[in-house]
């Protein structure tokens, strides 16, 4: 390899690499190895959105997922998330339940709805009690063992829990090519499957196209920009909250040595406050 691979873990990478037409056997294939839906639902599959929403740096950092149809009509939803997030849950039934009622104008009947599925891939553990790496979510009452329905279904795929043999399965050939980290772990992985060399060949054919490389840069300068100023702003938050047991410690007479080794503050700003 002469070119330095992108990671397809970046969301920017993974949008162009599943969304270029050129790929389409190998998004299907990648689709079959997670989904359990009827193999005859790909014979069909649609793109519905192929292109970048934004390719300027100065834009909001913001979601790149793809999202296709199958033949009847089933809604596909697959983004990667490197970044943990307190409310990813809450966010991902928002987003699949949006997908949903779009679908219907005025005079649309319910029947008219198409099954939603979205597959996250998640770059850190997302679900702390389980260790499996794969989960499909539908309605379900775990109680009686009954399936309420699956018109809105969630499946996850965490990279940290994934086992380092193969457990058999494309499912595993996949994450481990969208996992790789280094060039050997990339030419390892393409000698497990047809479609997964050629994925690995793609990447890199991707890896050397000069608009990838700046959307890539872009994407990584914004990532960095945004934790410099949450960086910043959680420093300043503890200075303040340092400032405020300061002044209080002072109202309880304690010395400035004291309130020094109390806080970590300066003892040039603890005098400040002082005086």
């Amino acid at each position: 390899m002469s070119v330095e691979i992108l990671s397809p873990r970046s969301d920017v990478i993974f949008k162009l690499f599943f969304s270029d037409e050129r790929n389409i056997e190998l998004l299907t294939d990648f689709l079959k190895a997670v989904l359990d839906i009827p193999a005859d639902e790909y014979d069909e599959v649609s793109i519905t959105d192929p292109h970048l929403l934004r390719e300027h740096p100065a834009d909001k950092l913001g979601i790149l997922d793809v999202k296709l149809k199958t033949k009847t009509g089933k809604i596909i939803n697959i983004e990667i998330q490197v970044s943990p997030s307190d409310t990813m849950q809450e966010r991902i039934i928002y987003y699949g339940a949006k997908l949903i009622t779009e679908q219907l104008g005025k005079s649309d009947d319910y029947e008219n709805i198409k099954r939603v599925i979205s597959i996250i891939v998640t770059d850190y553990p997302m679900l702390e009690e389980s260790s499996s790496y794969h989960h499909r979510f539908i309605l379900y009452d775990p109680v009686n063992k009954v399936a309420f329905s699956n018109m809105l279904e969630v499946n996850t795929l965490e990279l940290p829990k994934l086992p380092s043999d193969s457990d058999g399965t494309m499912r595993w050939n996949w994450m481990k090519f969208l996992d790789a980290r280094t060039e050997e772990e990339l030419n390892m992985i393409a000698e497990t499957s047809p479609q997964v060399k050629q994925a690995v060949v793609r990447l890199i054919e991707l890896s050397a196209d000069e608009k990838a490389r700046a959307l890539y840069d872009a994407r990584e300068k914004e990532r960095r920009d945004i934790r410099a100023r949450e960086r910043y702003a959680e420093k300043n938050a503890r200075r303040d909250e340092k400032l405020d047991i300061a002044k209080n410690l002072f109202a309880m007479e304690m010395t400035v040595d004291q309130i020094v080794t109390a806080t970590g503050l300066p003892r040039a700003e603890v005098e400040g406050l002082r005086n």
